[in-house]
């Protein structure tokens, strides 16, 4: 090899490496997702054919989805999942047959539950800043001091 070709490549390294944090959890849901949606797939064309393979893609898909996902993702993870690995399968059997139906569902599981999951941690977090700035507001126009309680005159008798 070139060394233009070794540079280009040991960059290239160190930047997908540098980036892998950032894409952790998206790989964990992705790696859940294809795991159950193969086995679902698998699971589902051994009990009822083609129609128990999609079936059982989407199945499978939303619960590696759900497993490997924490509270912020789990339930994009799972829509993704299901919604992913039940299409990658009906794709999957129509190009390439029970093999193709296996790696739709993996590709399908893997691909819907990290975007899935990436989406509800996002709507999450945005979520949390209006409410945030909401909150903010209101303590800021003062209202919750003019209106609390004990703000209002006692007559004492002394």
């Amino acid at each position: 090899m070139s060394r233009h070709t070794v540079r280009s490549f040991t960059l290239a390294i160190a930047l997908a490496a540098s980036a892998l944090p950032v894409f952790a959890g998206d790989m964990n849901n992705a790696v859940g997702g294809a795991l159950g949606g193969v086995a679902g797939a698998a699971v589902g064309g051994a009990l009822g054919g083609s129609t128990g393979a999609v079936i059982g893609g989407a199945v499978g898909g939303g619960a590696g989805g759900a497993v490997t996902s924490n509270r912020r993702e789990r339930t994009g993870a799972i829509i993704g999942g299901a919604l992913g690995g039940g299409a990658g399968t009906a794709a999957g059997n129509a190009m390439g047959g029970r093999t193709g139906g296996l790696l739709g569902a993996a590709v399908g599981g893997g691909a819907g539950a990290a975007l899935g999951g990436n989406v509800s941690r996002s709507n999450s977090y945005a979520d949390e800043r209006a409410r945030s700035y909401r909150d903010d507001r209101y303590y800021r126009s003062g209202y919750k001091h003019k209106h609390g309680r004990g703000h209002y005159r006692h007559d004492h008798d002394d």
